[in-house]
């Protein structure tokens, strides 16, 4: 099959911007937009240092810029190191701090500026926010990271014997959007093995090879993504999370937000806004996406979505950074509940949600069965076995996990694999409202040397469509199955209707968006021969295995 890649290049500046080349510490000089308003005094600065092309109908600045602007603010819009118009080398992550600081310095300095910026934006954009906390800059007085997290470059801790499962979608940004400073567009062969084969065939294609991907795959090299110290640790300044219910990075944004929570200093600057979005910003009530309802390529659609996506932010600048607002009326948790509609609460979660537990039960004679969920403790003694080969994975269930909701796919095939083990609850007699954490609480044993576990809870309308809510998945180090393992499963807002019921999937795989564990001791980037292995779900009075939900009413 011949290989064919796309090189997708700067769009023009627009009329409505000033580009300016801003030279950092070291004198490489990043490519920089200037959004005015009309007319007035010095104003405040919002800052957005991306990726993925200033000028791109991607990330529309232009149309944002707008919103910004009519509030009074100057918007500066800025191609980060290496991407794009802005020189230096093409690395991800370990810049950002310092160019940073240096970009708020530039904007202090400007005439058109009063001193005071603050920072907005999604994803890797999201991520140089933190980074610029970390910088210390005394100018930078707010921030509101979308859809993203401050430990993005690194793996999250781990949680006892539970290691998070690797995430070959970073491999796979990291072979497209850090080349060089433009983003290439080719297909992948995802079965070729080793998994790094997949990769090297891609980067001897096109004659170049990413250098972040190479500090990250097939092992981390440590690398100093915060020269000042980790962001946590900075001095402390209003943030409000924007998560996602359904975003593929909801577990770590929302890890962000509660250690932050908890934090002296940073818990009373902590505000959330938590919608039923993916990280594309495609929303609930219009999944599956229309075309019609597809911001991405329709611009009366964005100009729907817009006032949702700029709007919570606008309010929060205007608190803590103009002072024309009383932060006192910006809500501490704005969130969505999935199927009915916007929510306040003075936490996260809710103060009226309640734990619930359901178990799993009547565990099926094989993994093509159906289990159930049940409220009851007496599940008795049971177990069930499935079994994993590494060369017939569970396919992920869209190609592309950042826009989840664009497809929003009928998963009811699934529960019918030989490896995939499915619980099933009782049909609501009433609407069940969904407003916190979603964990899986569970026995495993297995014949490998470590095992994946992938979880999925999911809605079962009564024709018998089935679409998820949540997800986790994680890695069990101790396969001994001596004792019963949390595995994090995000948060989500989300009413259960009349009549539809809730399944829980369990799997050991998820590829490609996740890589494939080889059923060996061998690093599963490399490994070559694989070994299919045999799951023992296990439950007992003293290791009962079960999900938690925080419930409302």
């Amino acid at each position: 099959m011949s290989f064919r890649a796309d090189r997708v290049t700067a769009e023009p500046v627009p009329d409505s911007a000033t580009q300016h080349m801003v030279r950092m510490r070291d004198g490489v000089r990043l490519a920089t937009d200037l959004y005015l308003p009309a007319g007035g005094p010095p104003c405040e600065a919002v800052l957005v240092r991306l990726p993925y092309d200033k000028n791109s109908r991607y990330v529309f600045f232009e149309r944002v810029a707008e919103h910004f602007t009519g509030r009074g603010y100057a918007m500066v819009v800025q191609d980060v190191r290496g991407k794009f118009r802005s020189e230096g080398a093409t690395v991800a992550f370990v810049h950002e701090a310092n160019d940073g600081y240096d970009s708020i310095d530039w904007i202090v300095r400007q005439p058109w500026s009063n001193g005071i910026v603050g920072m907005f934006g999604d994803s890797y954009y999201g991520f140089t926010q933190w980074a610029a906390v970390s910088s210390g800059h005394s100018a930078l007085r707010a921030i509101v990271p979308r859809v993203t997290s401050a430990n993005l470059p690194g793996q999250p801790p781990a949680d006892g014997t539970v290691r998070d499962v690797e995430w070959l979608v970073h491999a796979d940004y990291m072979s497209h959007y850090w080349l060089d400073n433009d983003i290439w567009d080719y297909p992948l062969d995802w079965s070729k093995r080793p998994v790094t084969a997949i990769f090297d065939a891609a980067f001897a294609a096109i004659g170049k090879r990413s250098a972040s991907y190479d500090l990250t795959v097939p092992r981390r090299i440590p690398v100093p993504v915060f020269p000042d110290g980790h962001p946590f640790s900075a001095r402390p300044l209003p943030v409000l999370h924007a998560v996602g219910w359904f975003d593929n990075l909801s577990i770590v944004s929302m890890r962000d937000y509660l250690a932050l929570c908890g934090l002296p200093g940073w818990s009373s600057l902590q505000y959330l806004t938590a919608d039923s979005v993916d990280h594309e910003n495609h929303h609930l009530s219009c999944a599956p996406v229309a075309e019609a309802d597809d911001h991405g390529v329709d611009d009366q659609a964005l100009g729907r979505m817009l006032p949702k996506y700029v709007g919570p932010a606008l309010d929060f600048f205007d608190a803590f950074l103009k002072g024309t607002r009383d932060p006192a009326t910006i809500p501490r948790v704005q969130w969505h509940l999935g199927h009915e509609g916007y929510r306040q609460s003075p936490s996260w979660p809710p103060p009226q949600a309640r734990l619930e537990r359901l178990y799993l039960a009547g565990l099926p004679g094989s993994a093509a069965a159906n289990g159930r969920l049940v409220a009851g403790r007496d599940v008795g003694e049971q177990s069930v076995d499935w079994t994993y080969d590494p060369a017939r994975p569970v396919p992920s269930s869209v190609p592309n996990s950042f826009a989840f909701l664009h497809e929003f796919p009928d998963e009811s095939a699934t529960a019918a694999r030989p490896d995939v083990l499915s619980f099933v609850g009782e049909p609501a007699g009433s609407p069940v409202d969904l407003a916190g954490p979603v964990d899986l609480w569970l026995c495993v044993r297995s014949t490998a040397p470590s095992t994946d576990i992938f979880a999925k809870l999911l809605d079962v309308a009564p024709d018998g469509t089935t679409r998820m809510i949540v997800r986790g998945q994680g890695q069990l180090t101790d396969t001994s199955g001596s004792a019963v393992v949390r595995i994090e499963m995000g948060h989500t807002g989300y009413r259960v209707r009349p009549g539809h019921r809730l399944r829980l999937n369990l799997a050991s795989s998820d590829y490609p968006e996740f890589l494939p564990h080889p059923g060996t001791a061998e690093n599963p980037w490399l490994a070559t021969e694989t070994r299919p292995s045999t799951q023992t779900l296990i439950t007992r009075p003293d290791l009962r295995a079960s999900v938690t939900m925080s419930v409302l009413g």
